[in-house]
């Protein structure tokens, strides 16, 4: 492996002097050229593999796969960190509406490092950090290879594990914040499942942008700590699903506006919480069904506050054409990362160690940090 990994390296170091080798060599000898480009090969790669749809902790293992050609409009990547979030773990129950053919190998989003690339690719160097941008799965692997255009340069100054997970969280929190109900500073927001990533994320942006939220949270042990936790990233409010079963919510707001935007990734009795809570003429979006049960939503809601239900996927938004503006968005949340003003916890586990970091991300050991795999 040591003399594949020089060779390719090398190989990658060289291609600044490629318009030169083509115009003195390419114009008498255009085989030999076009060979000596089309045999670089990345290293062997270990990855996250699973054949058949399933639990995750059943049909997945950890296999060896052989080296990839590097053609010319390629990238290697050596990734560096990946995320094990929800929607990964539906792709391979097979309960996900778009997921990759199997076999296939696990992981949607990450980050890595530019290990070699292909002669015709010129915005991208080896030593570079770059994302998948959109996401794009198989990034539970060591090496990844694919299109200069599905990566994206980030600045190194970005801690790894932000950068490993902006997208598919911090992401839907921007949009959903922007794209639904026209917010000024001052006005509210509530939503449930505040604890999640997409809701820390929402309480800070929100800060930012001067606009209270009204946070639910699961009555469980380590509420109240959860509770301080989300003050500590701005929230205004924050109650138990117990506390707003009183006749009249607003007695729970204080000075703070009835909110014209709600989030709900929850589903269930959380959802129609959420619905209480908002003012005549607002909108809950849904973005997730944690509970898995469905959203009931009173005639009254609908009659006399003439409330509107919408939904967000990220995918659906990142599939309208949205790359440039998906880029530009990326990088002020970076930039928002790197300088502590988005914060949420992660776990950092080693690769061989998947397993472990697969069964916290299912639940099994109870309430964890996101796990973020480290390569």
């Amino acid at each position: 492996m040591a003399a594949l990994m020089k060779s390719v390296t090398v190989r990658a170091l060289k291609f600044s002097s490629a318009a030169s080798f083509r115009s003195t060599r390419c114009s008498k000898t255009p085989t030999l050229c076009i060979r000596s480009f089309s045999t670089v090969m990345s290293p062997p790669s270990k990855a996250i593999v699973y054949e058949q749809h399933g639990s995750p902790d059943s049909v997945t293992r950890l296999v060896n796969l052989p080296p990839v050609e590097v053609k010319e409009n390629d990238v290697c990547v050596k990734m560096i960190a990946a995320p094990i979030n929800p929607s990964d773990i539906n792709r391979i129950e097979g309960v996900y509406p778009v997921r990759p053919p199997v076999p296939a190998v696990g992981g949607y989003e990450g980050v890595g490092e530019v290990y070699a690339v292909g002669s015709k690719v010129n915005g991208l160097s080896p030593g570079d950090w770059v994302i998948p941008s959109p996401p794009s799965s198989g990034t539970w692997q060591t090496y990844v290879v694919k299109e200069e255009s599905v990566w994206h340069k980030i600045d190194k100054a970005c801690p790894m594990e932000y950068a490993a997970t902006i997208t598919v969280n911090p992401l839907t929190a921007l949009r959903m914040l922007e794209d639904f109900v026209n917010l000024n500073s001052g006005d509210s927001v509530v939503q449930n499942g505040a604890t999640s990533i997409v809701g820390q994320c929402v309480i800070q942006l929100a800060r930012l942008r001067g606009i209270s939220t009204i946070n639910i949270i699961r009555d469980r042990a380590g509420s109240d700590e959860a509770r301080e936790q989300l003050k500590a990233l701005g929230a205004d409010e924050v109650f138990s699903e117990s506390q707003p079963n009183v006749k009249n919510v607003k007695s729970l707001l204080g000075n703070l506006p009835e909110p014209a935007l709600g989030f709900n990734c929850v589903g269930g009795n959380a959802a129609s919480l959420v619905l209480k809570y908002l003012r005549e003429g607002g909108t809950m979006v849904t973005y997730g069904g944690m509970s898995k049960k469905p959203i009931t939503v009173s005639t009254t809601s609908f009659i006399f506050k003439d409330l509107a239900l919408r939904g967000f996927w990220l995918q659906s938004w990142l599939s309208m054409g949205k790359v440039k503006e998906c880029r530009e968005m990326i990088d002020y949340l970076l930039g928002l990362a790197r300088d502590g003003k988005l914060k949420y916890e992660t776990e950092l586990v080693p690769f061989d160690e998947f397993p472990v970091a697969l069964d916290k991300a299912l639940g099994k050991l109870g309430r964890q940090p996101k796990q973020v795999i480290t390569f």
